[in-house]
């Protein structure tokens, strides 16, 4: 199922070849106000199994809104973390080894060797949303990305379990500024982790290690690349962050991204794309 987090507060699922939603908000209708101290992680990706199995009944008999009519934010709305994987394709360390401007003078290492980032939360957007720069005199680098959004709560979590903690999968955006300070803080500004066009739950993807997907500037491909090449498959990523971090409902891990990343620019136009996950399009400004 395809499901997407519309006019901020609703919940949808996407139908008819993505022309169409839904309305599934009265599956999350009784969800409790957070209150003064609310429960880490996302309470719609929580509560999927229930969703999953209540959705098809409101799909067959619910009337249909255009997706032109409303607004697709984020899919999850309250991750706990947003997990990054640096240089998790070989290509791409090749490619940053090449250009100076890109590592600055450090020291590139294998996702091996430095492990993961966290990116802010509070960066985190969706399709509906416009990418801003954060500076109009520093290079702000595009990188798709496939995330995965987990579902099932764990810690220390061996790979051979991994995929039994996925919710599902998610085109992303990595917008990073290029310079000497440490990473988080660089890929961390507002509007730097993009997230969408909705959730493909993890039983409509026949294999994480085949997930196919590209980046144009403007229609222009920059990026094209498939899951098959990371250097950290899906599990082995989820099974290096548990060994750290409890994984909770709606934590987001960005896979890593390909060669190919550029610099945007103020009026650039940004899409991340797959045949099995949609396509979510952004705006640039200053």
């Amino acid at each position: 199922m395809k499901l997407a987090r519309f006019n901020e507060t609703r919940l949808g699922a996407v139908v008819d070849d993505g022309t169409a939603l839904v309305d599934l908000s009265e599956l999350i209708a009784d969800l409790p106000h957070p209150g003064w101290a609310p429960a880490p992680g996302d309470p719609v990706v929580a509560r999927l199994p229930q969703i999953l199995e209540q959705a098809p009944q409101l799909i067959e008999s619910a009337p249909r809104l255009p997706l032109a009519d409303v607004t697709l934010n984020a899919p999850v709305a309250t991750p706990s973390k947003i997990i990054g994987a640096p240089v998790n394709y070989h290509a791409h360390l090749d490619e940053a080894e090449a250009d100076a401007e890109i590592h600055h003078g450090n020291k590139i290492a294998k996702i091996d060797e430095i492990g993961c980032f966290l990116k802010a939360s509070s960066a985190l957007f969706g399709p509906g949303a416009k990418m801003q720069l954060p500076f109009i005199n520093r290079r702000v680098d595009h990188e798709g990305e496939v995330a995965v959004v987990i579902g099932h709560p764990g810690r220390r979590i061996k790979a051979a379990d991994a995929m039994d903690h996925v919710a599902g999968f998610a085109l992303a955006f990595d917008m990073t500024v290029r310079g000497t300070e440490d990473r988080s803080l660089r890929k961390s500004f507002d509007t730097s982790a993009g997230l969408g066009p909705w959730l493909t739950t993890a039983d409509e993807i026949a294999d994480a290690a085949d997930i196919p997907f590209e980046l144009t500037v403007n229609g222009d491909v920059r990026q094209s690349s498939n899951t098959r090449l990371l250097i950290r498959s899906v599990p082995q990523l989820i099974e290096m962050v548990s060994a750290f971090y409890t994984l909770l409902p709606g934590d987001i891990i960005m896979t890593g991204t390909p060669e190919g990343v550029s610099p945007v620019a103020a009026g650039d136009v940004v899409t991340v794309s797959s045949p099995l996950l949609g396509a979510m399009s952004v705006h640039v400004i200053d």
